[in-house]
């Protein structure tokens, strides 16, 4: 789940008045992505996006649902591997500016309504750089993975009176809730910016599926390249199963068997250029027990982009893109919540998204559009939840004190029950992030 935490400073305990992005999601974005996604009927949406390889080199990494529409709820992802410093940095790039536009949503509708505001930050830990303006602070921080806009409401150090009109604890209630959405609205806007963008400049991809199951690459020295399985190669049946044309589960299908005959056999019909040919290959052992062959497998499609005549069918175009994600995300939400004891371990915290990130670079830039584009509507989509340490559970307060009358709820009530749930989220990243490190296909092979 992509939740969201707020201190006030670097030094100073969390604080309500102070609205941040700290990212840790739910699989349901990171592994599910809609370029990945094949379903069996057509998607409330105009386009099937492009399908990057995906990596089965060490346990299951991508597995596809049997739901007949797209959606992104995740199965496995146990092996991550960020590659290149290249697509490091541009999955990182892509996550920092996800934080600026949230914590900018917030920052100028406090901004432009007069409310003081006291930080803006990229980032959490100590200062790497800073300057002020308009008694405004803006600094980076070492850690670029989340941000927060801070309020000088409740700080101890601020000689603004307690009274004064511009505070945002000061100000009418519709104000508040107008700073409090800003963060989702600007999300919102930013995806549907994003894949406008991608209409006109490179295009919507979309598929025409084939049998079998491709392999794009074949790893050195790995089983797959001991038996003679090159990339490029087209896997058409496993153990005399014969694959279907592509679909949600084709390529689960070929990992599951392999998983479950380590250093046993395993029979490949393969297609190479106009030869079909048997392989036998014998999976190497995971230390799970598990089975590997060392190779991509991605879903046998060819690709083809589809542009606008004009800028009336971009319009059209990207609208029907964005619809149709966001609809997959609210989809993937409801799934996750009604299975929510399955759910549960497949959070993921911000080393695996950077990692799927980069992953996804590597392979296509259509699938790094939609990459920022499902990061925005996630963030938009959870950040309403009414949880503590969320936009949600800060909207949901103001509204229980309109419902009461203008009443506000003691503030020491209030910062009990925004601590509580910033705790929590601290302590979740801190797991997360522990648990995705030793999840990094390097880190793996050290151990």
């Amino acid at each position: 789940m992509l939740l969201h935490f707020s201190p006030a400073s670097s030094t100073s305990p969390p604080s309500p008045s102070s609205f941040t992005s700290n990212y840790f999601l739910h699989r349901l974005s990171i592994s599910r992505p809609p370029y990945l996604e094949f379903p069996l009927k057509p998607r409330t949406h105009l386009f099937k996006p492009t399908s990057p390889p995906v990596s089965y080199s060490t346990k299951t990494k991508l597995l596809y649902p049997s739901a007949n529409r797209a959606d992104f709820r995740s199965y496995a992802l146990s092996g991550f591997d960020f590659g290149s410093v290249e697509s490091v940095l541009e999955a990182a790039g892509v996550l920092t500016a996800i934080i600026v536009v949230h914590e900018t949503g917030h920052f100028l509708a406090a901004y432009l309504q007069g409310i003081r505001v006291s930080k803006f930050a990229v980032g959490f830990g100590p200062i790497l750089a800073k300057f002020n303006a308009n008694d405004v602070e803006y600094s980076i921080r070492a850690f670029p993975l989340g941000g927060f806009v801070g309020f000088p409401d409740n700080d101890p150090d601020s000689d603004i009176p307690d009274d004064d009109a511009n505070l945002l604890k000061n100000r009418p209630i519709l104000d508040r809730v107008i700073v409090i959405s800003a963060g989702v609205v600007a999300n919102i806007i930013f995806a549907y910016a994003i894949i406008f963008t991608q209409v006109l400049s490179v295009g919507l991809p979309v598929q025409e599926p084939f049998s079998g199951v491709l392999v794009p690459d074949v790893r050195p020295f790995s089983a797959a390249s001991r038996d003679g399985l090159l990339p490029g190669d087209v896997i058409l049946a496993i153990n005399g199963i014969q694959l279907p044309e592509t679909g949600p589960r084709v390529v689960s299908q070929v990992v599951d068997i392999i998983k479950k005959n380590p250093k046993r056999n395993v029979f490949l019909k393969v297609e190479r250029g106009k030869q079909d040919f048997e392989i036998g290959v014998t999976p190497d052992e995971n230390v799970d027990g598990t089975g590997k062959i060392g190779v991509q497998l991605s879903p046998n499609i060819k690709i083809t982009k589809l542009r606008p005549n004009n800028i009336f069918e971009a319009f059209n175009y990207a609208g029907k893109e964005f619809w149709g994600l966001t609809y997959n995300v609210l989809d993937s939400l409801k799934q996750t919540f009604m299975n929510f004891s399955q759910s549960a371990s497949k959070v993921s915290g911000p080393v695996a998204i950077i990692a799927v990130g980069a992953e996804v670079a590597r392979s296509t830039v259509d699938g790094l559009y939609e990459f920022a584009a499902l990061l925005n509507l996630n963030l938009a989509v959870i950040n309403l939840l009414p949880l503590p340490a969320l936009d949600g559970g800060s909207l949901a307060l103001v509204l229980l004190e309109a419902a009461r009358g203008g009443r506000k709820l003691p503030l020491e009530l209030e910062q009990r029950i925004m601590s509580s749930g910033i705790m929590f989220v601290l302590l979740l990243g801190l797991f997360l992030i522990v648990r995705d490190t030793l999840n990094l296909e390097f880190i793996k092979d050290l151990l």
